[in-house]
């Protein structure tokens, strides 16, 4: 039987590592939005008797299936996934409670010896995962608020961090006000700086060089192609409807699952600020961008990741690729 080596979680660390990760090693797959993970995840998994593990930061809510492209019903059934729609839309989510969640369902699937394949698009999750997360004490609600604040004036408004935390400010994606926000709380809030903090990262609960880590490389050209056909495809098949069910719900559009690509702009046009077409221009312009940013952080920090071109190889191309990579490590 396979033993999962006894590790921090069991002193009551909740990020701790599982020190001797067994085979089967898991296979992790980062891509930018509407590159074809999921397609590419589930020819994995029925190839390989595996479990999907979502690690996209807004699949995780469960008002979203259709304007976040989660797996749809049929695909689920296909094969087991995990992580996806498991979060209240009024609730916050991060990556440490990710982290949490993860390592339970990453022990269930070595039990049953099953193949781990953790696909998404949020950088941030994959780092945490393969280079551990610093355990940073909660932002308080004040501190919280404060920050929403600044964030509403753009990127700008934390102009400080350049005086008060010149380290995180070196490193920071400053076009990114979500993550200026995180280093300003942090700091607020602890008096220390976010670098600070990720100095003191627990271990990983994966490290790179047990899993077989893939990172999916596109054509921008290709991908907004596919941006464009999928946000219409959205449309027709639900967004509005979901999108609907949020005002229904008299949900706030400062809650992080508010964040969801075209949710702003479909909400807009239910509530009569803008029409149809404007909105759907603005939703594929915003995916675009996002894209763009994605592929940045995964260039700059996902250097030692497996490259393949899903544009060229297509999912069959680059799933043959990777059982090539499976069995190098058998």
């Amino acid at each position: 039987m396979r033993q999962i080596a006894r590790s921090r979680l069991a002193t009551g660390d909740p990020l701790g590592q599982i020190a001797h990760m067994s085979v089967p090693a898991p296979i992790l797959i980062a891509g930018p939005t509407a590159s074809g993970k999921s397609a590419l995840a589930l020819e994995l998994a029925q190839a390989h008797d595996g479990v999907i593990i979502n690690a996209d930061a807004l699949q995780v809510y469960g008002l979203w299936r259709v304007l976040t492209a989660r797996p749809s019903k049929a695909d689920e059934a296909r094969a087991p996934h995990r992580l996806y729609g498991h979060v209240p839309p009024d609730q916050t989510y991060s990556v440490g409670t990710w982290l949490r969640d993860l390592k339970e369902v990453l022990e269930t699937a070595n039990r049953n010896s099953q193949r781990p394949i953790i696909i998404g698009g949020t950088g941030l999750y994959f780092t945490a995962l393969t280079q551990g997360l610093a355990e940073i004490p909660p932002v308080p609600a004040e501190i919280r608020a404060r920050g929403d604040l600044l964030r509403a004036k753009g990127a700008a408004a934390f102009g400080a961090l350049e005086r008060e935390d010149p380290v995180t400010w070196a490193r920071i994606d400053r076009q990114n006000p979500a993550r200026l926000q995180r280093a300003w709380e942090v700091l607020q809030a602890t008096g220390r700086s976010l670098s600070d903090w990720q100095s003191d990262a627990a271990p990983p609960l994966v490290p790179l060089d047990r899993a077989v880590p893939i990172c999916l490389e596109v054509d921008p050209d290709w991908l907004g192609a596919r941006i464009d056909q999928r946000f219409d495809l959205m449309l027709a098949e639900g967004a509005l409807e979901e999108c609907q069910t949020w005002i229904d719900r008299g949900l706030s559009m400062t809650l992080p699952s508010a964040k969801a690509l075209g949710a702003q702009e479909i909400i807009d046009y239910l509530e009569g600020r803008r029409n149809l077409s404007a909105a759907r221009d603005l939703a594929t312009i915003a995916t675009r961008q996002f894209a763009k940013r994605q592929r940045t952080w995964f260039r700059s920090k996902m250097g030692d990741w497996q490259k393949l071109d899903i544009a060229q190889l297509g999912a069959d191309g680059c799933a043959r690729q990777i059982a090539k990579l499976i069995s190098q490590r058998v």
